[in-house]
């Protein structure tokens, strides 16, 4: 067989992965994606591992705006609803998984201290919540903390009611609370 250029052009499309833009024009709803996979995509983050982490970072920290009683209304929502649909044991997690705290001494102490917000000497303002963030969540120096942020907020603001998501802003620094609304 010779390489026509028709003979190639009937090879290429199954030699060629399919691009980005080709899985952007596709019609699957937002709702429909997995949440670690909208993570890993709108984020820039090389695998679905990096967004796990990541998110489990970001909620930490949102966590340590919160009191006890309002980081446990967004548990409750978030309970039942899986963040990855795949056969891999280690992603087979509830979002709420990741929600909770995966270090048992630092879990108890959350729910302990009062949340680290305010005037004091553990303020978290919004530098301070984005230097955590990256420094703690181990991005690339390729990915933007501002981005990778708003991805965690949009996927996280896709499975909580309206009433959550207020909650939440109302805990949220300034700089942070404009990423959160923006997602």
């Amino acid at each position: 067989m010779t390489n026509t250029p028709e003979s190639l052009d009937e090879k290429q499309p199954s030699a060629v992965p399919e691009s980005s833009d080709a899985k952007k024009s596709s019609p699957i709803d937002s709702k429909d994606i997995p949440f670690l996979e909208k993570i890993k995509v709108k984020a820039g983050l090389e695998d679905i591992y990096d967004a796990r982490d990541f998110t489990e970072v970001v909620f930490r920290v949102m966590r340590d705006l919160m009191t006890t009683e309002a980081a446990d209304r967004v548990a409750e929502e978030l309970q039942g609803k899986p963040a990855e649909i795949t056969d891999e044991k280690a992603l087979q997690n509830d979002i709420v998984e990741l929600w909770k705290d995966t270090n048992p001494i630092v879990g108890f102490l959350s729910r302990v201290r009062p949340p680290w917000q305010g005037p004091g000497i553990f303020k978290i303002d919004s530098d301070r919540f984005l230097f955590r963030v990256a420094n703690e969540g181990g991005l690339s120096r390729n990915v933007d903390r501002e981005e990778a942020v708003k991805a965690v907020f949009s996927a996280t603001k896709e499975e909580l009611s309206p009433e959550r998501i207020q909650e939440i802003a109302s805990w949220l620094p300034d700089r942070v609370l404009q990423l959160w609304e923006e997602a």
